[in-house]
């Protein structure tokens, strides 16, 4: 008579490999208090949610942010260095107004980078052609959604652009240091006459074409145009 089959031996723990532990995910280092309040009031300035003239408290930001006011007071020195605010002891932080004179300031400095860069641009490479329409199209997407900051960021970019393709990194560099007065600027007119993104997405247009077409001259009278426009908000003759 056949004898039964014997049963499988049962595992025994020294046979089962231990479980690996889950590992713990590593905690999201934050950057110090002071950048985390410099970065919160200098996005609120610039994209006017803090507008001109708003009195600022160490104790209302310390509070928004989460932090003591020592790193408040830290924020709010290197942010009065960049024209940004105004301190006041004992009171706070006024925001100060984007100023007629510094309209005029920036549009110069503009129009005397911008008209010599885009001259030198022609003939255009075909990866600063790619890159401009990628902008141009990014921008009419953000006006459709309303997205004034963003459409504000994206004009800028768009300008950049072109100042970089000369080469020149003094240039470069220069045009740069504007970056937070024109953002600034262009969200303030983008809500102010929210009909002149439609105008400016066709000038972006226009100054594409014609550095596509290779039309140099073209290219600089519709810059110079173009940034032309903001001296009109300085005199308050916006049209």
């Amino acid at each position: 008579m056949a004898s039964a089959p014997s049963a499988s031996p049962t595992p025994t723990s020294a046979s089962v490999p231990p479980a690996t532990p889950a590992l713990a995910p590593e905690p999201v280092k934050q950057p110090p208090a002071a950048e985390r309040v410099y970065a919160h009031v200098k996005q609120g300035v610039l994209e006017r949610r803090y507008e001109g003239g708003t009195l600022l408290t160490e104790g209302e930001l310390a509070e928004a942010v989460g932090v003591s006011r020592t790193p408040v007071r830290e924020a709010l020195l290197k942010l009065e260095v960049e024209g940004l605010i105004k301190l006041y002891p004992k009171k706070g932080a006024l925001v100060l107004p984007v100023s007629a004179q510094e309209i005029a300031d920036v549009v110069e400095t503009r129009q005397l980078v911008e008209e010599h860069a885009i001259r030198k641009a022609v003939p255009a490479s075909p990866r600063l052609i790619a890159r401009l329409t990628e902008l141009l199209e990014k921008q009419k997407e953000q006006a459709t959604a309303g997205d004034l900051a963003g459409a504000a960021v994206t004009d800028r970019c768009f300008h950049a652009e072109i100042v970089r393709s000369g080469g020149n990194e003094i240039l470069s560099r220069l045009y740069d240091q504007l970056r937070d007065r024109q953002l600034r600027m262009g969200v303030a007119v983008m809500h102010a006459h929210p009909d002149r993104i439609t105008k400016t997405l066709t000038e972006h247009r226009e100054i594409l074409e014609a550095l596509r077409s290779g039309d140099a001259e073209a290219a600089v009278a519709l810059v110079h145009g173009h940034v032309s426009w903001f001296s009109a908000l300085a005199r308050g003759d916006v049209r």
